[in-house]
């Protein structure tokens, strides 16, 4: 940390300079509960005093509410935030639907409607936010690419690709950033998809470090302690016996950050940016939150290293979990690996 702020790191061989920490926006509109507007601004400001300069949203974020609540944060601080959004996945009324559009007149649709509510002239960062296989790769990623060229998208990101797909994709245009699921209980990025971005300078984003929250503690079973509106409560392994289960997995953690007194947080970030060091990664996770202590917290294990014993104490947990990260998979690299 330099003058109380994060280090910076690139994203990509080219891509921008940001926080080696950046903030997950998505619960600040919607899946986990009501939210307190007000604190969530000030959660912003936060961020970005200790450096934490990616900032990262969707457009599926409560139907385009994130973005647009992101817009007047993102007007005051353009010059020192990197802004990054995510197209494909399409909702409708029913609220358990999720589709997937990858092609060219979708892009070129998606795109317009992020940069009105974000109230900006350009993307920082671009994401595919899922990838429907039933479009050429090289028509999507193709189509991405004419924003670039038209200086509406700075630099273009990928979500939950394997690590042939990144290769398709990079061969058509640089990938600043992989943004995958990456945490103790979900290594499935691991199989393929962290040596591609390893050997073509891709840098790693994961989204849910903390597990969802259940890495922290904060709940051991989504079913009695978390509200109704909160989506954890349809997630496999978050649920029922495999819920208690997977809570028994966490002693080590408890017991490492003990012996190093920080929070089970804080493990759970550090092990992230050890795990990305063992494969020569940059690495940028974005852990969400609503609260100025939690931002605090998070932003404070980039300051803990684990040792070799720490680091062997933590490996078998994702082996050892049970319950998948979705009820529907098929969305993810997982299914296509």
């Amino acid at each position: 940390m330099t003058n109380g702020k994060i280090e910076k790191v690139r994203l990509g061989t080219e891509g921008p300079e940001v926080g080696v920490q950046g903030l997950g926006c998505m619960g600040m509109s919607e899946f986990y509960g009501d939210t307190d507007e007000a604190a969530a601004r000030d959660t912003l400001d936060a961020a970005l005093e200790a450096g934490v300069t990616l900032l990262d949203t969707a457009d599926i974020y409560g139907r385009g509410a994130n973005e647009e609540f992101l817009k007047p944060f993102v007007a005051a601080h353009r010059d020192e935030i990197t802004l990054a959004t995510k197209f494909s996945i399409v909702r409708s009324d029913d609220p358990s639907y999720r589709g997937i559009r990858n092609d060219r007149a979708y892009i070129r649709g998606a795109v317009e409607g992020s940069l009105r509510r974000l109230g900006v002239e350009t993307i920082d960062l671009y994401y595919m936010h899922r990838r429907d296989p039933q479009v050429p790769f090289a028509e999507s990623v193709g189509a991405m690419a004419e924003l670039v060229r038209e200086g509406k998208v700075r630099h273009l990101g990928l979500s939950e690709v394997t690590g042939a797909e990144l290769r398709e994709a990079h061969a058509v245009h640089p990938i600043a950033a992989l943004q995958s699921e990456w945490s103790l209980f979900s290594r499935d990025i691991e199989v393929s998809a962290v040596g591609a971005a390893a050997e073509l300078g891709v840098a790693l984003v994961p989204y849910s470090p903390l597990g969802r929250g259940f890495l922290t503690g904060s709940f051991a079973n989504a079913d009695s302690d978390l509200s109704a509106g909160d989506f954890r409560r349809f997630m496999p392994r978050f649920t029922g016996d495999n819920a208690a289960a997977n809570a028994a997995l966490l002693e080590p953690v408890h017991k490492i950050a003990a012996a190093h007194g920080v929070t089970a947080a804080q493990v759970a970030l550090a092990w992230v940016q050890e795990r990305a060091r063992v494969h020569g990664l940059t690495v940028v996770p974005i852990p969400g939150t609503r609260k100025r202590s939690r931002l605090a917290e998070n932003v404070a294990a980039t300051r803990l290293a684990l040792s070799a014993e720490d680091l062997a104490l933590l490996e078998p947990i994702a082996s050892r979990v049970t319950g998948d990260r979705y009820a529907d998979m098929s969305f993810t690299s997982a299914s296509r690996e």
